[in-house]
């Protein structure tokens, strides 16, 4: 799995700020930035996590390059709609070989990773044999429809992936583009950085937050899972290591300081 930050907003905890002191004053849009020293910056940041006025977050946004994934990933991030995904298409592109996704469980058991690679050495077998199937017949359908030969194949192959991808497995990587506003990202710490988030999401969530911190160390000083800032909200299904996964947050967020 490797997470990349792609972009972002310039100067994302600057422009946040402008936003709020809009909503507070009578700046003009031409003069809005004068004048906002890092000091003016951080106290406008800090009011607004104050009285929980969230809205001019949103004004700052952060692009991700995600790749080493499964197919269960993508599966759980898109289910966050307040984000923009670009996803490649198994549809457009044939997996002549396609990668997977070994979930750590199934990794530590030598019996289980044997059988668990077998199983994925039938897909992709099954699979291609399902591809060349289809082209096969789609070639002749359309070849027997007046297409030339070359242009009958190129159209067979795009048919013969869209229906053939059905057999490959959510193990399968996949990789993407994603953009979030910082307050999806807020909410998307919360859920995805609990210990009851799925562990795949979970290590991308806690890698997207190593990113982010540096350049927003005010608007994401409280990010993580809910119970850094108060009990936890899962109730019966608490991890009941709460302590432990704010010590987690508190050293990451310490490294990436000290690192940055």
């Amino acid at each position: 799995m490797l997470v990349t930050l792609i972009a972002h907003t310039n100067d994302p905890e600057k422009t946040v700020a402008a936003a709020a002191r809009l909503c507070y004053s009578d700046a003009h849009i031409a003069t809005l930035l004068d004048g906002m020293t890092p000091e003016k910056t951080a106290a406008f940041l800090q009011k607004l996590s104050d009285v929980g006025h969230a809205s001019p977050i949103e004004h700052a946004s952060f692009t991700f390059g995600i790749e080493g994934v499964s197919r269960t990933f993508l599966a759980q991030v898109t289910r966050h709609r307040i984000a923009s995904f670009s996803v490649q298409s198994q549809r457009y592109v044939r997996l002549e070989d396609f990668h997977y996704v070994i979930p750590p469980e199934i990794d530590a058991i030598p019996e289980a990773k044997a059988r668990f690679i077998q199983a994925m050495d039938a897909d992709a077998a099954k699979y291609l044999d399902i591809v060349k199937t289809l082209e096969e017949a789609h070639t002749k359908t359309l070849m027997e429809q007046g297409l030339p030969e070359k242009e009958a194949r190129a159209r067979a192959g795009k048919k013969a992936n869209e229906d053939a991808r059905f057999v490959l497995p959510n193990a399968c990587e996949t990789k993407m583009v994603m953009t979030m506003n910082c307050r999806s990202l807020l909410n998307f710490f919360n859920l995805r950085c609990c210990n009851r988030a799925q562990w795949e999401i979970r290590a991308v969530a806690d890698e997207m937050l190593r990113l982010v911190y540096p350049l927003a160390p005010h608007i994401f000083a409280g990010a993580g899972p809910r119970c850094l800032c108060g009990p936890c909200p899962e109730g019966r299904m608490c991890c009941g290591e709460q302590q432990a996964v704010r010590e987690k947050y508190a050293a990451l967020k310490q490294e990436v300081q000290q690192n940055g």
